[in-house]
């Protein structure tokens, strides 16, 4: 056993860098696909809805955590050898993709019916209606609550410690597992997870209060 020192939270600090890289790419994914899964939710074609209203279903309705086993321990039974980096992503990716598209869904729904009625009015085609009319407007409702999930999404990395990727969590726990001083140790795993979400958080607040205000004049 050993005391915490400088060199210790060096390494918690240096895992940061895997905790932003996978949050980035569960969010860039999770975009792409929750624009996906919106356009579909708000499509005119019945099984377009139905196949987004399932999968929202199935990973709103259960644990990331479990995503992330079945995603790990899952793939190798199907024969794909997958590596916790890769599961990690992928697990995040569709979980985010879920929570997103039905945020966008509802931001898209909250454009008034006289935009809908005008576009169609114009004759354009459903895509010239969504591009040039309804995804513009949609997007400025979207961006303070888009934001503030980005929040989620950095937490929610934490559980990749338990398939054995090496982020801020999972250093804390070898370095924990080095020194035996759970509460130093931990206490500044949660430090750096206040300074990665508290900006975004006041981003998202400052975001809402102009779009109200706004709204309000």
């Amino acid at each position: 056993m050993r005391t915490f020192g400088i060199g210790d939270l060096w390494f918690i600090l240096e895992a940061a860098q895997w905790t932003i890289a996978l949050s980035l790419i569960a969010f860039i994914g999770g975009a792409i696909g929750g624009l996906a899964i919106a356009l579909s939710r708000t499509s005119d074609l019945p099984l377009l809805r139905n196949a987004a209203r399932a999968f929202i279903l199935v990973f709103q309705g259960t644990p990331l955590l479990l995503q992330l086993f079945l995603v790990f321990f899952g793939a190798p039974i199907l024969g794909l050898d997958v590596n916790p980096w890769v599961a990690a992503g992928i697990a995040l990716i569709l979980n985010t993709s879920a929570f997103l598209g039905e945020i966008w869904r509802g931001c898209i729904e909250a454009i008034p019916r006289g935009q809908w009625e005008a576009a169609e009015a114009l004759n354009l085609s459903y895509r010239s209606r969504m591009m040039k009319v309804i995804l513009p407007q949609a997007f400025k409702i979207a961006l303070p609550p888009t934001v503030g999930y980005m929040v989620q999404i950095i937490k929610g990395t934490s559980l990749a410690a338990i398939i054995g990727f090496t982020e801020v969590t999972r250093a804390g726990q070898i370095i924990n597992n080095a020194t035996f001083q759970p509460l130093i140790v931990f206490s500044v795993v949660a430090a750096i997870y206040f300074m990665l979400c508290w900006p975004l958080s006041l981003l998202a607040g400052h975001m809402e209060r102009r779009r109200n205000a706004a709204l309000a004049r």
